[in-house]
């Protein structure tokens, strides 16, 4: 009897692809993530048929929010549509919000990077700021123009430091670590209920997690995807994803849903943002 893999949701997104709209995943995010894991996987399209959604998050064992090039929309943080930098992807906004739900109410890890750590943010009540990397307070953080190599994108780096009590504290006894910076947008207020998990020098939040019933759910705004295979840091925080995706389900779960306390009284989600539909 052969011990089944642990199913792996991974979110796509909406693209143009000569003038053609196509559902797009990077390859790093699935073949060598699902090796590193041990896992199986299926691509989830960013397809807002939110019944749909629901009734295939049952099928997953754990959510990975990638990373894109697009960005939340504004108005799901209640600021207006020009505060923002797009492109946006308003279908995939609504499908992740709703598979965070069904996740949480099923008791499963998420694991979110670059966009997915800003969209566990989001959904938890927080907000963005959209000009890191040009702002003076935040000058290590990369703002890359359109002549900029993708691969160069990566090799800017920046330290950040790891919070105690944590889900990555045991993780770098060292406590600070240099992680890779893509991003132009970041953390502006905190989403309700999220604890700190990393911080940059220039006071920037780097990593979040909280735990939602038995749903744990951990966010990087760094790409520990991109050097996998040669990072013993980003194999760390996978492996630890990993530890969540292969935990076998305790009896009693009976999440009841976002909000309230779950059939054994641990606590969930104090304030969600709703935007779903």
């Amino acid at each position: 009897m052969t011990n089944a893999r642990p199913l792996l949701g991974i979110i796509c997104c909406n693209r143009d692809i000569g003038g053609r709209m196509g559902q797009v995943v990077a390859n790093r995010y699935v073949e060598p993530v699902l090796s590193h894991l041990g896992a199986a996987g299926l691509i989830i399209p960013a397809i807002s048929d939110i019944g749909s959604i629901r009734q295939i998050a049952g099928m997953f064992d754990g959510l990975l929010l990638t990373g894109s090039p697009t960005n939340v929309l504004p108005s799901r943080y209640s600021a207006p549509v020009e505060s923002g930098i797009g492109p946006f992807d308003d279908s995939r906004d609504r499908v992740v919000f709703a598979l965070i739900e069904a996740l949480i109410a099923r008791g499963k890890p998420i694991f979110g990077i670059c966009r997915g750590f800003q969209e566990i943010n989001v959904f938890f009540g927080g907000s963005l700021r959209c000009d890191v990397g040009s702002a003076r307070d935040h000058p290590h953080h990369l703002q890359a123009d359109d002549d900029t190599r993708f691969d160069d994108l990566f090799d800017h780096r920046h330290p950040v430091a790891i919070q105690p009590g944590g889900l990555l504290d045991d993780l770098f006894p060292q406590r600070l670590i240099e992680v890779n910076s893509v991003h132009h947008q970041g953390v502006a207020t905190l989403g309700s209920g999220l604890r700190v998990e990393a911080v940059a020098d220039d006071g920037l939040v780097e990593a979040i997690s909280v735990q939602c019933g038995q749903s744990t759910i951990l966010g990087v705004q760094w790409h520990p995807e991109w050097d996998l295979a040669t990072n013993p840091q980003s194999q760390a925080v996978f492996n630890r994803f990993g530890q969540l995706l292969h935990a076998k389900p305790q009896s009693g779960r009976g999440a009841t849903g976002i909000h309230g306390r779950d059939s054994r009284g641990l606590q969930q989600i104090p304030q969600v943002n709703s935007m779903v539909a």
